[in-house]
C-alpha cells in the first residue's frame, strides 16, 4: 500500500506541468505575493503562452521603457544617424541640432560633425528654434538633477551634457570642458561635486580618495555654441531661425547600433532621450519626441500601447504603465526588425554584461534582457534560452515592494534558474 501511495505521488508529480508549478509559487510563494507580481512566458515557436500571472495589470516599468525607445530607434533611425540639419546662404552656414548625443561625448565621441563645421567656409550659426521642450521630462524628480542619469535634454547636446570630474589626492582637479574650470569653487572636505540647481556653479571639497564624477550642466543654446566654438577655434553664432524645409541633412560616423548597446547595456538615459528626438528629426525635422513615439503607437503591437502610457524615453519618469502582456508583444516585434545574434550583442547578458553583468554564475549566459528598477520597482524583461535550446519571451515585473532592489533581483533570477531548467 506505502509503494502504491509513493508511486501514485510520483505519478503526480511528473503529470504536474512546470508551467503549473510555477503559476502555484508565484500565487502562494509570500515571495512574490507581498507586492505587486507579474509574469508572462511565451514561446515564439508555437506563439502560445506558456505562464501568465497578473499580466494585464499595468507595473512601473522604470528602464524596461528602453525597449520601446529601441524599436522607436529601429522604426525611425537608419543605421547613420541625423547629426544636424543645415542650409548654406552666401556666406553663411546656419545649422540646426538633430538630438544626436555624441558631440564631443566623453566616451562615445562623434568626429563627423566636428570635421564638417572645420572645414566649412561660411560663417557659423546655430539655432535653437527646432526645439521647445523643456530640460527634463514629464514626472522626472527634479532633485535628481546633480546625478548623471538625469542629463538634460537638448536640440545640439555637447559633452553629454556633463562635466566630469577627475581627482586624485594630492593633484589638481581635472574638468571636461577646461571651459568649466573657473566654476569650481571649494566646499567641505571629502564632499562629492554639487552643482547649484539652476546655475552651473560647482562646489567639491578637498578629496581623500581618487573620484571621477560626471555632472550635469545646464544647457543653453549660447554654452553650447560656446563649447563648440571652443573645440572648433573660430566663433558659432546663435540665432533664432525657424527650421525652413530646404535644409540638407548630414549624418553621424558613429553606427546606430553603438548607441542602442550603451543605452541597453549601461542604460543611458540621455541616449535614450536622444533616440527619440533623433528619430523626430529623421521624420520631420521638428524635436518633438511624441512624433516617434507616435510612430511605434501606431504602427505596432495593435495599439496596445494605446490602452497603457509612455511618457519618456526613458523610465526615469513614475508617469509610464506598461503591461506585461506589452513587454511581451514589444520582445516579439523587436524580434521582427533585429535578428537574433545582433539582439543578443545588444541587450545586457546575465553574468557576462552591461546591468545584468552580476546576476547569475553561469559559464554561458542564457538570459538576455533589460532591467528596470528605481525604489519600489523592479522588472526584467527579454529573452531566455532553455536547457532544451528554446529562445522563449519573458517579462517579470515587481511593484510596490518594501525590500531592497538588490534582494528582488536576486529573487528574480533564481525565478528565471527555474524556468531555464525546467522548460
Amino acid at each position: 500500500m506505502r509503494y502504491f501511495l509513493f508511486a501514485l505521488l510520483g505519478l503526480l508529480l511528473v503529470s504536474c506541468s512546470p508551467g503549473r508549478q510555477i503559476r502555484r509559487e508565484l500565487t502562494r510563494n509570500t515571495l512574490y505575493n507581498d507586492h505587486l507580481t507579474g509574469f508572462a512566458l511565451y514561446d515564439p515557436g508555437t506563439q502560445k503562452t506558456l505562464i501568465a500571472h497578473n499580466t494585464n495589470l499595468h507595473f512601473t516599468p522604470a528602464s524596461n521603457t528602453k525597449l520601446v525607445t529601441f524599436l522607436a530607434g529601429l522604426m525611425t533611425l537608419t543605421d547613420s544617424l541625423p547629426a544636424i540639419r543645415y542650409v548654406s546662404r552666401n556666406d553663411s552656414l546656419i545649422f540646426w541640432g538633430t538630438g544626436h548625443p555624441l558631440l564631443l561625448h566623453p566616451d562615445l565621441p562623434d568626429t563627423a560633425l566636428l570635421g564638417f563645421l572645420r572645414n566649412r567656409p561660411e560663417k557659423l550659426f546655430f539655432s535653437p528654434a527646432n526645439y521647445t521642450g523643456q530640460r527634463f521630462g514629464a514626472g522626472w524628480a527634479w532633485d535628481d538633477y546633480n546625478d548623471d542619469y538625469s542629463a538634460e535634454l537638448a536640440p545640439l547636446p555637447v559633452y553629454g551634457n556633463l562635466v566630469r570630474f577627475t581627482s586624485t589626492p594630492g593633484k589638481p582637479v581635472t574638468i571636461s570642458p577646461r571651459l568649466f574650470a573657473d566654476s569650481l569653487i571649494a566646499g567641505p572636505k571629502g564632499s562629492a561635486v554639487q552643482r547649484q540647481e539652476a546655475a552651473n556653479r560647482f562646489t567639491l571639497g578637498v578629496v581623500t580618495k581618487p573620484v571621477r564624477q560626471d555632472v550635469p550642466f545646464r544647457w543653453s543654446a549660447g554654452l553650447a555654441a560656446q563649447l563648440l566654438a571652443d573645440t572648433l577655434k573660430r566663433t558659432v553664432t546663435v540665432v533664432n531661425q525657424p527650421l525652413p524645409a530646404n535644409t540638407r541633412m548630414l549624418y553621424g560616423s558613429v553606427p546606430a547600433d553603438s548607441l542602442y548597446k550603451r543605452m541597453l547595456q549601461v542604460s543611458d538615459n540621455m541616449f535614450a532621450e536622444h533616440i527619440l528626438l533623433m528619430g523626430a528629426a529623421q521624420t520631420d525635422g521638428q524635436l518633438h519626441a511624441r512624433t516617434a513615439m507616435n510612430v511605434v503607437i501606431d504602427k505596432t503591437l495593435n495599439g496596445q500601447l494605446k490602452q497603457d502610457r509612455w511618457v519618456d524615453g526613458s523610465g526615469l519618469s513614475r508617469y509610464n504603465v506598461f503591461t506585461p502582456d506589452t513587454m511581451i508583444q514589444l520582445l516579439q516585434e523587436i524580434s521582427r526588425r533585429a535578428a537574433q545574434q545582433r539582439l543578443f550583442a545588444l541587450l545586457p547578458a546575465a553574468g557576462r554584461s552591461g546591468t545584468l553583468r552580476t546576476m547569475n554564475n553561469s559559464s554561458t549566459p542564457y538570459i538576455f534582457a533589460k532591467s528596470g528598477s528605481m525604489t519600489g520597482v523592479y522588472n526584467l524583461s527579454g529573452y531566455i534560452v532553455t536547457k532544451k535550446g528554446k529562445v522563449l519571451l519573458f517579462s517579470m515585473m515587481h511593484n510596490n515592494f518594501t525590500q531592497t532592489v538588490s534582494e528582488i533581483r536576486k529573487r528574480t533570477a533564481d525565478f528565471l534558474a527555474q524556468i531555464h531548467e525546467r522548460f
